[in-house]
């Protein structure tokens, strides 16, 4: 079969790509791809955000591949342009079968059958496109063998089919290699700049549950890990073919099982694979020595999830961390002259202004080197969107602007539109310090650094917070 896994077009103009000027490969994507050539499919990726690719560009790109089917992936955002797409597809190439996965439908899979998708992959996505591929080209649409794969969601005589959920992979070793060779491996952009960088990942899952992070509920409750060997085996690969310097891992919780971490270190060592890496963590699952080991051994950043100065809401966000916790991993950071990047989330429901200033201060006080202040956003299939929709807090169903720049709810003691202006306050209090200026000044990251803030609460806020950061978007005494 040829099939053609694509993310939606236009999704370029999103806020998600525009204000960082960041463009990542679709790593899942990939890996489906393999899968499915592995089984003697042929496959084609479009990644649209990557291309910049228009409605008329991207359809062209599709038809010209002559697919015997369409899959569409989609995170929230994306999905008002990934449903255009199955209505320009449905009208272009009537007799296509078009597939749905990724994590907003794995939820919303209603509203993706209503808008022309034939199907819908829930969750971990590769055994069930590869069982439906295999299935519509042996046996077309036979009811009785598409209910048989399970992680499918279909309709059959205008009722919608629900399929038993599929286990989560187990061995992911088992998985062969994302095939980069279908990706624009040199087009990938920080800042809209060129860098050369490769995305692995190493594990899938998270058993803490946090209420609104959707990776405990998409990829599972247990941590599940590739082989130190299979990871390095990777990393070498792409370091040599596409000549790589830098990997971003992309799991949530890269260090939650240190003999892994410390086998995957020695692999490195053991055959010398110089390369440099960046990888998120939890302030519970480092300690110095662990810290240390990482910034010796190729690690240049760290990114810790520490979401609130209160630990009132620590608690019941289900994060199960302390604040004496981070403050004690940052402390250990600047021993140890390490990099690293604090996530602060504002806008619990039941948290009061006070309360989201305390986080800021955390912010401050803790001093990493970078600071991502988000509006906190209910993705669907969250414990937080049930709340919010239970307590009527959504005020704006506009799934492009979930992005957790823009304010989508009100809380009980706050209005979206306070909500909005703590994001500013959290931004200007934490870079506009004079030590951080001038810190970010002698390592020449000002100008990038404070164009990509200014463009986040420009877009969102308005041109009226511009003047707050002008001053300072350039570098050197140049204007970008």
């Amino acid at each position: 079969m040829r099939v053609v896994l694509a993310l939606p077009p236009s999704v370029h103009n999103l806020e998600i790509y525009k204000v960082t000027g960041m463009r990542a490969p679709p790593l899942g994507l990939a890996y489906i791809a393999s899968v499915l050539e592995k089984a003697g499919h042929k496959v084609k990726i479009v990644d649209s955000p990557t291309r910049k690719l228009e409605y008329d560009q991207w359809l062209n790109e599709v038809k010209s591949f002559n697919p015997d089917i369409v899959g569409i992936s989609m995170i929230t955002p994306m999905a008002p342009k990934g449903y255009m797409a199955a209505k320009m597809l449905k009208k272009e190439m009537p007799d296509v079968p078009l597939v749905s996965g990724g994590t907003h439908v794995t939820s919303m899979y209603e509203e993706a059958l209503d808008t022309g998708y034939d199907f819908v992959v829930r969750g971990e996505g590769e055994y069930t496109m590869l069982e439906l591929v295999n299935t519509l080209e042996s046996k077309g649409y036979d009811y009785e063998s598409l209910t048989s794969i399970k992680g499918l969601v279909f309709r059959h005589e205008g009722k919608t089919v629900l399929t038993p959920e599929r286990p989560f992979i187990a061995n992911l070793d088992e998985l062969p290699w994302p095939d980069r060779d279908l990706l624009d491996m040199d087009k990938y952009t920080l800042f809209n700049k060129p860098v050369n960088i490769a995305h692995v990942m190493a594990s899938r899952g998270c058993p803490y549950g946090c209420i609104y992070c959707i990776t405990s509920y998409y990829w599972g409750r247990r941590f599940r890990h590739r082989s130190p060997k299979n990871v390095v085996d990777e990393i070498e690969y792409i370091k040599n073919k596409y000549k790589v310097n830098t990997i971003v891992f992309t799991d949530d919780e890269f260090t939650s099982n240190w003999y892994w971490l410390k086998d995957f270190i020695n692999e490195l060592k053991s055959r010398s694979v110089d390369i440099n890496f960046t990888c998120g963590t939890r302030v519970d699952h480092v300690n110095k020595d662990i810290m240390k080991m990482l910034y010796d051994n190729g690690c240049t950043a760290l990114y810790f999830g520490v979401e609130s100065g209160n630990q009132e809401t620590l608690n019941k966000i289900g994060k199960r961390i302390t604040i004496r916790q981070a403050k004690r991993v940052f402390q250990w950071k600047k021993e140890l002259k390490g990099f690293a990047t604090g996530a602060f989330i504002l806008g619990f429901p039941w948290e009061t202004i006070d309360d989201m200033k305390n986080t800021v201060k955390l912010a401050l006080d803790l001093e990493p080197d970078y600071a991502q202040f988000t509006a906190l956003t209910p993705y669907p299939g969250t414990p937080l969107w049930y709340f919010a929709k239970e307590h009527n807090l959504i005020i704006d169903n506009n799934w492009e602007h979930y992005t957790t720049v823009r304010p989508v709810i009100r809380g009980f003691n706050f209005t979206s539109e306070q909500l909005g202006k703590m994001v500013v306050y959290a931004y200007r209090k934490f870079y506009l310090r004079w030590k951080f200026v001038t810190q970010e000044f002698r390592a020449h990251r000002l100008g990038d650094l404070f164009s990509v803030i200014t463009r986040e609460l420009i877009s969102v806020f308005g041109d009226a917070i511009g003047h707050v950061f002008e001053p300072l978007r350039w570098n050197g005494g140049d204007k970008e």
